[in-house]
Order: C-alpha cells, then sequence, then structure tokens
C-alpha cells in the first residue's frame, strides 16, 4: 500500500486549513498494518500534538459501531425483530401513512422520515419520541432512502426499552465481549460514550453549529451533535467517542466476520454481518441495515471491490471495511473544529483511500 501517498493527503489538507488532527488505523483482519498520528488538537499556537491515544467524537459511526451493533444482539436474543412495525411501541407512531413503518427501515433510512427536525431541539427522551412520532413524512416509506438521524434517535430509544439498559451501558457489555483488557479504563483503544478526566481534556475540539445553544465555545470531549448532547451525550445516532486503535480493534472484529469467521463474540456471526452489509432492495440506495454500501462516487473512492461497506461521521470521521481485499480503513479528524466543507472533506476521503490502493 502507498503510505507515502496518503500520508502526503494528509498532511496537505492539515496544511491547507482542513483539520488541525488526524489519526489513521489501517489494517487486516488480524492486525493493524499502519498507524499514524498527524498535526496537533488545533491549529492555536503550541495546541498540544495528536498522537495514537487522541479521542475523537466518532459523529455517526455511532449509528454502524454502536446503534447497530446493539440491534444485532437485540436480534440474536429475540428481543427485537427487523420486521416489526414500529407503531407497536410508539403510541404517538400513528397514520395510514406510517403503520407499515418497521425497525428494517429505519436502519435502511427508507421510514419517510426527513434528516432532522423542522423546529429546535426538544430536551429529553420524552421530547423527542414525541417529536419524531408525529412529525410528518417526507415521503413514503421504503419509495426512496433518505439519510436521517431521527430514524436512529428512535431506534435508539427502542433498542434502550428492549435492552432494559441506556446504549452507553449496553454498548460497554458488548465491548468487553472482545476487548475485555481495554474497557473501559484503556485510553488507547478507548471506544465509549462516556469520557471523562484527562482523555477527555485531550480530546480532538470541535465547534459547534451557528444554531446550536453551545455556539461560541469550543466543545473538547463534549459531543458535537446538539440533539445528543440534548439527549444527555449518547443518542442512536451520534455520541460515541473513541481512538483510532479502538475503532480499528472493532473493525476487525466485524471484517473476521464479513470473510466468514464464526469465532467472534456475540452478535458478529458471519451470517448477522452479512445481513447488516447487504445493500437494500429500496430503489436507488446505497445503504444497508445502518452501514452504506460501496458506490465509486462516495467517500471510499474507486478501488474498494462491491462488498465493501462502511460509514462516516459529520465531524470528520470514517470507517470502511472491504472483506475481499482483508483490509480495513479508519481515518479520524475533526473537522468540525473548521467547518471545512462536507465536499472538501469527501474529496481528501477519496483521495486517501485510492491512495491505499492495496
Amino acid at each position: 500500500m502507498s503510505v507515502a501517498d496518503a500520508r502526503r493527503i494528509l498532511q496537505q489538507a492539515i496544511a491547507r486549513g482542513l483539520f488541525p488532527a488526524a489519526v489513521v488505523d489501517v489494517g487486516s483482519s488480524t492486525a493493524s498494518l499502519w498507524r499514524e498520528a498527524f498535526g496537533s488538537l488545533t491549529f492555536d499556537e503550541n495546541a498540544p500534538p495528536t498522537d495514537e491515544t487522541t479521542v475523537f467524537d466518532l459523529a455517526s459511526l455511532t449509528k454502524v459501531m454502536a446503534t447497530a451493533t446493539i440491534v444485532m444482539e437485540l436480534l440474536r436474543t429475540a428481543s427485537m425483530d427487523l420486521d416489526e412495525p414500529i407503531a407497536a411501541s410508539f403510541e404517538e407512531w400513528r397514520g395510514n401513512d406510517r403503520v407499515s413503518v418497521t425497525v428494517r427501515d429505519l436502519l435502511e433510512h427508507c421510514s419517510g422520515l426527513p434528516a432532522r427536525l423542522i423546529d429546535a431541539p426538544a430536551q429529553g427522551p420524552r421530547e423527542f419520541e414525541h417529536d419524531i412520532c408525529t412529525l410528518p413524512l417526507e415521503y413514503s416509506p421504503r419509495r426512496a432512502a433518505v439519510y436521517s438521524d431521527l430514524g436512529f434517535i428512535l431506534l435508539g430509544f427502542l433498542a434502550a426499552k428492549r435492552g432494559g439498559a441506556s446504549l452507553a451501558s449496553q454498548f460497554d457489555v458488548l465491548c468487553a465481549r472482545f476487548a475485555p483488557e481495554v474497557q473501559p479504563s484503556g485510553r488507547s483503544e478507548l471506544l465509549s460514550f462516556t469520557i471523562a478526566g484527562p482523555t477527555k481534556q485531550l480530546a480532538a475540539p470541535t465547534m459547534p453549529l451557528d444554531d446550536d445553544p453551545r455556539r461560541g465555545r469550543r466543545l473538547a470531549g463534549e459531543v458535537h451533535d446538539s440533539y445528543a448532547a440534548a439527549l444527555g451525550g449518547a443518542a442512536g445516532h451520534a455520541g460515541l467517542f473513541g481512538t483510532a486503535a479502538g475503532v480499528a480493534r472493532l473493525a476487525r472484529v466485524v471484517l473476521r466476520a464479513a470473510r466468514g469467521g464464526d469465532e467472534e463474540p456475540s452478535p458478529f456471526s458471519s451470517a448477522r454481518v452479512k445481513l447488516f452489509t447487504t445493500r437494500s432492495r429500496v430503489a436507488g440506495s446505497s445503504r444497508a441495515l445502518g452501514w452504506d454500501t460501496m458506490l465509486p462516487t462516495s467517500s471510499c473512492g474507486v478501488h474498494m471491490s462491491p462488498s465493501a461497506f462502511g460509514h462516516v461521521g459529520f465531524t470528520g470521521t470514517s470507517l470502511w471495511i472491504d472483506p475481499a481485499r482483508n483490509r480495513y480503513f479508519v481515518a479520524l479528524t475533526n473537522r468540525a473544529l473548521t467547518r471545512t466543507s462536507l465536499e472538501d472533506m469527501r474529496l481528501v476521503r477519496r483521495a486517501f483511500h485510492d491512495a491505499l490502493d492495496l
């Protein structure tokens, strides 16, 4: 793999001011092959240098790494079913246009829900549940796929109910199965909704958006997404923090299962991972169950195989897994500190992945 070219792309992005900090981890199903830190936590003079233990706000990687994994476990224990109607669990989810919506539809982003709420975010789970369940649908379910934070927030509420514990607690239990030696205190491979103390202070900072009540101050170890913040920091769509090594550890588990291995800890059976990474039948959609799948026009670039799947996060994070090539690609940045455009970030990601033509 051309590490030199990929390194140069990240160094040039930092020099252009697209983001100050980056940590990458690229590897196979058995080991990390290249892990490196770039830049500093901010562009301030004397800012601490980024290192391999720098913690990033993973943003929407939460959807696949945490929420989809928890749903997989709930399916394994028969506590949830992909085809169960949402109306059976939420009293306010009513109307002929939404009666057919299922858990599968929320995972595939084809429930009819828009991306975000029309008005300012509510405060607390009950208010969010009401607003999402009574919000008019943008389109008929399964007629299209529209990426929706709201669908995953609702899915997070359902997973917490069915699992009998918070998303954070359920995820920590699952993490302990594949990384018992680093959970919950190991910082180099941290992956958690909760960080505190020195680890929080040295997290890669972000800046809130203009419509966020917290605007005007940096967020270090505090979730960037305003909806997740209103929900206490942990939600179905955002709130997870981690290091590149922590993301990579989970990526290796998923990669081994995707390649047919059935020796991974539950819920990562080969069949279940294949189910969650198979592209939806919704016309024009690249989405699977939570995961996105390979398109030559997406952030994964053009060299990944058709079996590749992954996801990105608004803050500047990315995870792609390619079973056919036995590779995973983790690239974490704090783009949200500089508000670099999503298109500029997409181009950096594409160039990074294409440089690593293994």
